[in-house]
């Protein structure tokens, strides 16, 4: 694969993060997920640490989640920018299929 393929698969795949991370319905249910798990941990029993542990990681997999699809359109603008920058200085315009999607 090219570095201007991979920059353009880069390019993409923050656009549909980028959707993803920008939609109502699944940012309502990453809400929702953390509010259940820290809810449910105010109500383990004090003995309980095995379902405390398990529901905090669970409320940390909810933000790795979201931060790793903010990683990908951090990603995609920096790709963007790179071949912005080769088609620069190979003289060259960019593709209007990716040019400004982020």
């Amino acid at each position: 694969m090219t570095d201007e393929t991979a920059l353009a698969r880069d390019i993409d795949r923050a656009g549909h993060a980028g959707r993803l991370v920008g939609d109502a319905l699944l940012n309502e249910s990453f809400d929702a997920l953390e509010a259940d798990y820290v809810a449910a941990w105010r109500a383990t029993a004090v003995r309980d640490t095995d379902a405390r542990e398990r529901l905090w990681q669970a409320v940390q997999i909810v933000g790795l989640v979201k931060a790793h699809l903010t990683a990908i359109v951090s990603d995609g603008r920096l790709a963007q920018h790179e071949l912005d920058e080769i088609a620069r200085l190979g003289g060259r315009s960019t593709s209007n299929a990716h040019h400004g999607r982020l």
